[in-house]
């Protein structure tokens, strides 16, 4: 199926255009910071006709006010904040990139190269209106009564609600103002535009959650001012208090050390006798894009089981008054209920404090077979995510240039050879794949066990959220190395057509 009927759309949206000679670094900085101003900016301000998030504390009673907090800990990993300009965060454009993943990887439909970026970009901003109609129409966000209705159609007063119309317009653009920043980000700035929201939204969650001065319910947000309170005030010494900066700081010390990890393929440049190299895979060869894709899934398949109880359909499951999966199995095809929702919730801090875990014996009072029902939910949680990173990883590898036949392509292409063989991509390739089919799965799993055991843990930002921003920041490291390097010396940026 060509898509070339969509090319006078694609035109038609805004372009940010790359750089023709690249950017100093200085500016390019800049241009990061400026970007990441915008989002914590849109992260704070309340859409006209959403009820503020004060009034909801003390009016929790009203319809969407219950579910602000609604997918908190995803809400961190997808850079959105319910109620504000940011409530979708990156999870349409993420979304767009699964959809068209998976339909392109299965081989349902087949998108030309050069067509790919202006196709998912256009997909990106059609879902940027559609999440942000379920979240208007399903009650997740607090919207002010509006007596204006555009056409007055009897059983529609609700979808033509000016405010109602107004907001989803409002959450949608501030949606694909993130889209756009990205490619600014991307083009003139470092990294990536949706990896650095990640990272900020992230770091956000740490410093809030371990340093806060403000007060809840009498006690401090922040866990440090807390237990210095408890320690110096009280004469207490509360380390379960403590737990979750110590188990964010162990998760963060497992990223990093398997971030480092490589696996090395000798070879040698053909040309050129007794010079050689080694070609170096890392472990986490797919990167952590599988577990970005895999969280954004499962806050979508949530996100469409409220949408579906709302209309009295509960093949994903059953959700409380608050919007939380809950666990329901009914196999009466009249009322056909299977806990899907509930399998993919992540368990957030069951170790985390003592509190978690006494909550966590209460809910093991549910047992099916004998076996607690919050243990079942655990070890699914856990396969399900493996599962779902091994299946983006091999997708993302696929789409993104990254599978042994155009790598051996790339190194042939520069002069390198294998050890021993004449200069064919076809040994090359060979040899490549030895090792990048398996180390995709291996890679792509292993991320998958950590970010549902990180997540257990109760660390600060989620595990998943630690994940991601260890993996995000080497590579941005990495980056910010090699283009001060470039800029000290111009030659070297000549030679390697940088």
């Amino acid at each position: 199926m060509s898509f070339e009927f969509l090319d006078p759309i694609i035109r038609l949206l805004p372009e940010v255009k790359k750089p023709t000679v690249p950017p100093p670094f200085k500016k390019r900085i800049m241009w990061v910071i400026v970007g990441l101003i915008i989002f914590f900016i849109l992260g704070e301000i309340t859409p006209f006709g959403v009820l503020s998030k004060s009034f909801c504390e003390a009016n929790p009673g009203i319809q969407g006010c219950s579910r602000l907090g609604f997918l908190q800990n995803v809400q961190t990993i997808l850079a959105s904040n319910i109620g504000t300009l940011a409530t979708l965060g990156i999870g349409p454009i993420v979304m767009a990139s699964i959809i068209l993943q998976l339909l392109s990887g299965a081989e349902l439909i087949k998108i030309e190269k050069e067509r790919y970026q202006g196709v998912q970009k256009l997909a990106a901003v059609l879902f940027c209106f559609f999440e942000g109609a379920i979240y208007v129409y399903t009650g997740f966000i607090p919207i002010e009564p509006s007596t204006i209705t555009l056409l007055p159609i009897p059983m529609l007063e609700t979808i033509l609600s000016l405010n109602h119309i107004l907001v989803l317009v409002q959450i949608a653009l501030g949606s694909i103002i993130l889209l756009y920043l990205d490619e600014v980000i991307a083009k003139w700035g470092f990294g990536s535009g949706i990896g650095l929201f990640i990272v900020a939204g992230v770091a956000k969650s740490i410093v809030w959650g371990s340093l806060s001065i403000w007060q809840q319910s009498g006690r401090f947000i922040g866990i440090i001012p807390q237990f210095l309170n408890d320690l110096m005030i009280e004469g207490i010494l509360k380390i379960d208090i403590i737990m979750p900066i110590i188990f964010t700081l162990i998760v963060f010390l497992i990223v990093v050390y398997i971030e480092a990890m490589r696996v090395e393929i000798p070879l040698t440049l053909g040309r050129v006798r007794g010079i050689g190299g080694r070609y170096p895979l890392k472990f986490l060869y797919a990167s952590n894009l599988p577990v970005i894709l895999a969280a954004a899934l499962f806050a979508n398949v949530q996100l469409f089981t409220n949408v579906l109880n709302n209309m009295g359909i509960r093949i994903l499951g059953m959700v409380d008054t608050a919007g939380t999966p809950i666990f329901a199995l009914n196999l009466d095809p009249a009322n056909f209920t299977v806990p899907i929702a509930y399998m993919v919730r992540a368990p957030y801090g069951i170790l985390g404090t003592q509190a978690s875990i006494d909550r966590y014996l209460l809910q093991a009072n549910q047992v099916i077979f004998g076996i607690p029902l919050e243990a079942i939910h655990i070890v699914c949680y856990t396969i399900i995510m493996i599962a779902a990173c091994i299946i983006f990883g091999k997708f993302w590898i696929e789409t993104t240039g990254m599978n042994a036949k155009q790598v051996s392509e790339q190194l042939r292409n520069v002069g390198f050879s294998v050890p021993g063989f004449r200069r064919d991509a076809r040994v090359m390739e060979k040899v490549l794949n030895k090792y990048i089919p398996v180390i995709t799965v291996l890679g792509s799993a292993s991320v998958g066990l950590l970010a549902a055991g990180a997540d257990l843990t109760g660390a600060l930002g989620s595990g998943t959220g630690i994940l991601l921003s260890v993996g995000i920041l080497y590579r941005l490291y990495e980056e910010l190395a090699q283009s001060q390097l470039m800029e000290m010396h111009p030659a070297l940026r000549n030679f390697l057509g940088g």
